[in-house]
């Protein structure tokens, strides 16, 4: 039975839900109530988090981590953001604290950048700092500089696992760096405490490939009051070109050669030389741009580049179906804001698809790997009546999604890494 004095407690102060779970799931492990009184004492963390990848950078790691970011804010936990420069900041989010380091431009991705890893600066943050808990968001040299410089400070580590280099190799002819990339990988993520990740489908790949420390899922949301349907504009579909009849497919996310665009306006070319009444919007920016707009010659594809805030929303909700090619997401947010915005979605079964499309009901979704029936699901697009019905399915399930949930999970992991230092703080 839970001792009456910490029930009481519990109730008496405005904790987070997830710290007062996480005691209660720990209670038994606790030699008396003093040391979880002791616990108490401190139970919002300070928390250093660690990416090469932030706002206004247009990438699912970026959106992600800001709303997670807000989330443990509100719980009331102190964060310091260390990342590089950026020449334009989100007024969003506003960090405890912040470390900028100098960036440098990611080949082939001139909208990307990693940070250097300037050691003096980070080492002071941290002391300046003094987190309970460093959360390595990206593998790259500055996520490194931290793996090193917290491990000197004896500071808990956790990291998450969000892009799956070692796939996207295989799209840059650079499929010789697929097996040291893992390795790496693999080293990196057994020297944290814990490393989240996105969904099943990421824990299991990190599994097979070696992954041995504790793995959590840390789920994604979608803010629902911003992708709507109700925005769906008729004067945008008519500049497209979009007649009542038209079917008007999306895609958004980077141009770039794994997320296997090609596929998309290839059968959108067949579909045009059979007749049938299509647009294509594609949404985006990235190294495949040049490439994918000489295929598209001739077709009256809509390449609108990069969007923002309510004018993606409103591009989102002024189509008719989502079509999103990529087989190697380790979630793949677009498919939660297609899905909230009133589109059904064709994709392949894994990742967010397979975790929130009802196959047949709110879109259509492939064997991962079947590249003919995700082509024959597009070429066989039902009219827009039946579309709409099923993006409203779409859209009920997506409003059950918010962000409360994901900052929950993410919160918990953090008191799972950092226990030690909240119990004898």
């Amino acid at each position: 039975m839970e001792h009456t004095g910490i029930s009481s407690l519990l109730k008496q102060q405005d904790f987070p839900d997830s710290f007062k779970f996480y005691l209660k799931q720990q209670h038994h492990s606790f030699a008396d109530e003093i040391t979880v009184l002791q616990a108490l004492v401190r139970p919002r963390l300070k928390i250093a988090i660690v990416t090469e990848t932030w706002p206004p950078e247009v990438n699912g790691v970026a959106h992600s981590l800001l709303h997670l970011s807000q989330g443990l804010q509100k719980q009331g936990h102190k964060i310091l953001l260390i990342r590089p420069e950026q020449r334009s900041t989100v007024a969003s989010f506003v960090p405890n604290k912040e470390c900028l380091v100098k960036a440098q431009t990611i080949p082939r991705y001139p909208t990307l950048q990693f940070g250097l890893p300037q050691m003096q600066k980070v080492n002071q943050a941290l002391e300046e700092f003094m987190p309970d808990v460093v959360h390595i968001v990206t593998e790259g040299p500055l996520g490194l500089a931290l793996l090193h410089a917290a491990k000197a400070k004896n500071i808990p580590i956790s990291s998450g696992f969000h892009s799956p280099f070692q796939d996207f190799s295989r799209f840059f002819d650079l499929a010789f760096l697929v097996k040291p990339i893992q390795t790496y990988l693999r080293w990196f993520h057994n020297n944290t405490a814990l490393t989240c990740v996105p969904s099943r489908d990421t824990e299991k790949a990190l599994r097979d490939f070696g992954v041995t420390c504790p793995l959590t899922v840390v789920g994604r949301g979608v803010d629902v009051e911003h992708f709507k349907p109700e925005l769906r504009s008729e004067r945008l579909r008519q500049k497209w070109g979009a007649q009542p009849d038209t079917r008007v497919l999306l895609y958004v996310g980077r141009l770039s050669p794994e997320k296997e665009i090609p596929l998309i306006i290839q059968t959108y070319k067949q579909m045009q030389a059979s007749g049938q009444a299509v647009q294509l919007v594609i949404v985006g920016d990235g190294p495949q741009r040049q490439e994918l707009l000489a295929l598209a010659a001739d077709s009256n594809i809509i390449f609108t580049g990069n969007l923002y805030g309510t004018e993606l929303a409103t591009v989102y909700a002024s189509c008719d179906v989502f079509v999103f090619a990529s087989q190697v997401e380790t979630f793949g947010n677009v498919v939660l804001e297609a899905m909230a915005s009133g589109l059904p979605v064709i994709a392949y079964d894994y990742a967010a698809a397979h975790l929130y499309v009802k196959h047949h009901h709110m879109g259509w979704l492939a064997p991962l790997g079947d590249q003919h029936g995700f082509c024959q699901f597009i070429q066989q697009l039902p009219n827009n009546k039946t579309l709409q019905h099923m993006g409203r399915q779409a859209c009920q399930l997506a409003a059950q999604i918010g962000w409360d949930h994901p900052v929950k999970q993410f919160e918990h992991a953090l008191y799972r890494v950092a226990r030690e230092s909240v119990m004898h703080t």
